[in-house]
């Protein structure tokens, strides 16, 4: 079986207060919601679905993602500070239209980030998660639990894009993506795949 027949998949984290009012939660610990906790269930169900093999996994140490990996029925097989949130700085807990009131057409990919990451640091954080694990892709699927800012900075950076261009892969709270290879090429298999709750009542 060769390395291209390995699969990545990261699954964002479920609902919290501050992703529900889109305040930006970097390094701030908040807990789930009661939809995040229903979501992280759904995402499991989902995940069984994809029928990993073997899969090594890896979450960020923050609580709604520790949580929801525990909530979708994962082993995990340890934290890594790398999976955390782009550091947000000055504008933690703040929505974009509120950042760009004095910072016009501002976005986390295209803006600065005062007293937080550059878009360039998240980039270089991103590799080095990429180069990380790809030992294990070898050999087997790989399943990251983390945050959608940094998600979508992993999947342009798997896609071989700037790290800007994770503005083009919006990600839903407790979505999952799959990442792979078609003819040793780096490609998205699917994208934003939201699970339905409740197993499918609504």
């Amino acid at each position: 079986m060769g390395d291209t027949d390995f699969r990545l998949v990261l699954l964002r984290h479920g609902e919290t207060e501050w992703s529900r009012a889109r305040r930006h939660t970097g390094r701030t610990d908040v807990p789930l919601t009661p939809l995040g906790e229903e979501q992280a269930r759904a995402a499991g169900r989902l995940l069984g679905t994809l029928e990993l093999r073997d899969p090594l996994v890896l979450t960020s140490p923050k609580q709604r993602a520790v949580r929801t990996a525990e909530l979708a029925g994962l082993t995990v097989d340890r934290t890594d500070d790398d999976l955390l949130e782009w550091d947000y700085g000055d504008y933690e807990g703040i929505t974009t239209p509120e950042i760009q009131r004095t910072a016009p057409g501002w976005t986390i990919f295209t803006g600065e980030v005062p007293g937080g990451e550059s878009a360039a640091e998240v980039g270089a954080r991103a590799d080095r998660v990429l180069a990380s694990i790809e030992p294990d892709l070898n050999a087997r699927d790989v399943l990251l639990v983390g945050h959608g800012h940094f998600s979508r900075a992993l999947i342009a950076r798997w896609a071989e894009f700037d790290v800007r261009e994770g503005r083009r892969f919006f990600l839903s709270t407790g979505a999952v993506s799959v990442l792979g290879h078609d003819h040793q090429a780096r490609t998205v298999l699917a994208h934003n795949l939201v699970p339905a709750l409740n197993g499918g009542d609504r």
